[in-house]
């Protein structure tokens, strides 16, 4: 039973990871209608930034409230990046799919070559509480205190999502875009500053993404945002284009599949089975779990 509850728990905190990077993922596809493959390149950014602010930026540190200096460090860093990116490279270029989807490549290749340049390949060991290392007991299992973490971000992030979709102008501006990009603008809405914000929110959440991840792998390196990124547009898809809820529901499924597959079954096979949901979804339920069917 305790074998169960620990596989559950850690599918949970990997599922957290997932949700925080698909999160702003989905809205900015559902909104802008942009793939964007430069995801994870915030991600790094926030990885490193925070890794980076632990031994450098005064008041931060690898342990108390210095930490939590760091991972703000960070998520700025990842939301300032994201908007740049927004700003320079994908508004001139929103209705250009084909363009779209090159620049955003091209920029997730360039994103790692200079994580890479500037810190090198190796991973490098991440600052993180020395309470991040330590175990919670949990119904008889000992849970990893890093995934617990992270699931309590994820819920805290979800949470604040959801409220500023439903109660602030510009998240009822984002979830009508969402619905009608078109009616939106019909109505003299300048929809370009909610394309910013959506970019921003989303560069935050994969900012912190890559700062828990950090605490939870142990290490930082130059590619763990593009690994990361496979995962979290399976989530996106599975979950539905522009759904945060969907995301979560998504995440939960890839999370705990992977984990107990991995576990009772053979090293990868999680993954493939991660894979073989993602086509049985497309097949029974093409526009996601909580995706809208497209009317022509």
């Amino acid at each position: 039973m305790s074998t169960v509850i620990l596989l559950a728990l850690t599918g949970l905190g990997l599922a957290a990871l997932y949700f925080l990077v698909a999160s702003g993922l989905s809205l900015v596809f559902g909104l802008a209608d942009v793939l964007n493959f430069a995801h994870g390149l915030f991600l790094g950014v926030g990885a490193y930034a925070t890794w980076w602010a632990a031994g450098n930026l005064p008041g931060a540190g690898p342990s108390g409230f210095g930490f939590v200096v760091a991972v703000a460090f960070g998520v700025l860093a990842g939301a300032v990046v994201a908007v740049l990116v927004e700003l320079v490279l994908i508004r001139p270029l929103y209705s250009r799919t084909i363009e779209q989807v090159l620049v955003t490549v091209g920029l997730s290749l360039a994103g790692v070559a200079l994580l890479q340049a500037t810190w090198g390949a190796d991973a490098r060991p991440f600052p993180r509480p020395a309470w991040t290392r330590e175990v919670t007991s949990v119904l008889g299992a000992n849970v990893p205190n890093a995934g617990l973490l992270l699931i309590i971000a994820a819920v805290l992030v979800l949470g604040g999502l959801l409220a500023f979709l439903r109660f602030t102008r510009y998240g009822l501006i984002i979830r009508a875009g969402v619905e009608n990009r078109e009616m939106v603008t019909a109505l003299g809405i300048d929809v370009r500053k909610a394309f910013t914000l959506v970019f921003a929110i989303g560069g935050a959440a994969a900012a912190l993404a890559g700062a828990l991840g950090g605490v939870y792998f142990g290490t930082v390196s130059p590619g763990q945002g593009g690994s990361l990124l496979i995962f979290a547009f399976i989530v996106v898809v599975i979950g539905g284009m522009g759904s945060v809820v969907g995301s979560a529901y998504a995440a939960v499924a890839v999370g705990l599949l992977q984990q107990f597959v991995n576990y009772y079954g053979t090293s990868g096979l999680g993954d493939l089975c991660v894979v073989g949901l993602l086509a049985v979804v497309l097949l029974l339920r093409p526009q996601g779990l909580a995706g809208k069917v497209a009317h022509a």
